[in-house]
């Protein structure tokens, strides 16, 4: 990824927000299955399986076209990017819309995801070439926070929404939603050549290929890709596909109740990542072991969750995940510190494919597992909420024990 002066407060602000209105509208896309899994299963006769494939068809194309998404920005900047993507994000929430069975939703939702897929990265990307080092992970925190408001409309509105009209009407919104977030992009988001101005030799496809090749050849790349895929993944499990039918399921609540328990939970859940972000302790070594102890507390939330079944616990339980989930904007500043210059472009890239990829599959393997334990006669949520406590277990042992990456 190439580099160029730092753009003015005033000037890169705007352009940074309307970034963020894309993600924003992702974050709405990735979290619908959590409200919208009552409906689908009374409509289309889904099971849990077939559930956590409608939900991890959005992350599986997102997280597969982040190396791609890397290149394009590379190549082409990340206005054209994000412009070209997004309207696909528009033609999936259409299709959805009119769905008539399981296969149209999934080709929906692989759409949607591939429409989505630059809209995070661009954020990232835009602050690592436009603020200070410094500022980086307060920064992403903020955008972590200002985006996530996105999931605010499929807790309340989304399940009102649907109670009221059905859940098509909630996709056609989304639809509208996405249409200004890409116009605002449009307006707000000046072309910029890449590389070209700074100078630098722009890459052909095969050298850009062969750059993301040498990224897996470093060794502490391991660890940090291990850890990207269940921190995040645990959290958008929880929120965007097992909380609602959780709280309709084991406890008998509407879905509007349920709306709000997600509502809630969305709102703790922006505020957690800008205090994590503010309160980074600096340091490879020490900042490592805050996301290792924050990865090990989180399991210990989602075993809770999994043995106590009340009511009260669960709602507490899922806020304080959404508290602790913030700590994972820790790990942008970990990889931001752990490679040169010349790499972070692409280590970001790898990062987010590494990120959104676990949601896809913890949230595809969750819904295999679930319906495994309801053939043995296991309580439904039981055993995905302890599949994921185990995933993170997993993914903190690996983050300590593979290799390190450098004190700076």
């Amino acid at each position: 990824m190439s580099t160029s002066p730092l753009l003015s407060p005033r000037a890169a602000w705007p352009m940074l927000l309307a970034l963020t209105a894309a993600f924003a509208m992702s974050q709405a896309f990735r979290t619908l299955a959590a409200i919208l899994a009552p409906p689908l299963q009374a409509e289309f006769q889904l099971s849990p399986q077939q559930l956590g494939l409608f939900a991890a068809s959005f992350h599986f194309a997102f997280g597969a076209l982040q190396l791609l998404v890397g290149i394009g920005m590379d190549l082409h900047g990340l206005r054209r990017t994000v412009l070209t993507a997004f309207p696909l994000a528009v033609v999936g929430a259409a299709v959805s819309a009119t769905a008539g069975g399981q296969g149209q939703l999934i080709v929906g939702q692989v759409l949607i995801g591939v429409g989505c897929a630059p809209a995070f990265l661009a954020c990232t990307l835009f602050i690592a070439q436009n603020f200070p080092a410094e500022r980086f992970a307060m920064l992403s925190g903020l955008v972590l926070m200002l985006g996530g408001t996105g999931m605010l409309f499929t807790g309340t509105p989304l399940a009102w929404l649907i109670e009221a009209h059905g859940w098509r009407w909630g996709m056609w919104l989304l639809a509208a939603g996405s249409v200004l977030a890409w116009g605002l992009v449009w307006w707000k988001v000046p072309h910029q050549v890449p590389a070209a101005a700074s100078g630098i030799a722009r890459e052909s496809l095969g050298q850009a290929l062969r750059g993301f090749g040498a990224l897996f050849l470093v060794p502490h790349t391991w660890g940090i890709v291990c850890m990207a895929a269940v921190n995040y993944a645990s959290f958008l499990t929880l929120r965007g596909l097992w909380l609602g039918p959780m709280l309709v399921e084991r406890h008998g609540l509407s879905l509007l109740v349920s709306g709000h328990v997600a509502l809630l939970v969305s709102v703790v859940s922006l505020v957690s990542p800008p205090l994590f972000g503010r309160f980074d302790p600096g340091g490879i070594a020490a900042r490592r072991r805050r996301i290792g102890r924050c990865t090990l507390l989180m399991a210990a939330l989602f075993v809770a969750m999994a043995l106590l079944h009340g009511l009260v616990a669960d709602v507490l339980l899922a806020v304080a995940v959404a508290c602790l989930s913030g700590y994972m904007v820790l790990q942008y500043a970990d990889v931001r510190a752990a490679y040169p210059p010349a790499m972070i472009g692409r280590a970001l890239s790898v990062f987010t494919m590494a990120m959104f990829m676990g949601v896809a599959f913890m949230q595809w393997g969750t819904g295999w597992v679930a319906a495994q334990a309801a053939g043995q006669g296991v309580e439904t949520f039981t055993a995905p909420l302890l599949a994921i406590a185990a995933a993170l277990l997993l993914g903190a042992l690996a983050y300590r024990r593979l290799p390190q990456p450098p004190a700076a």
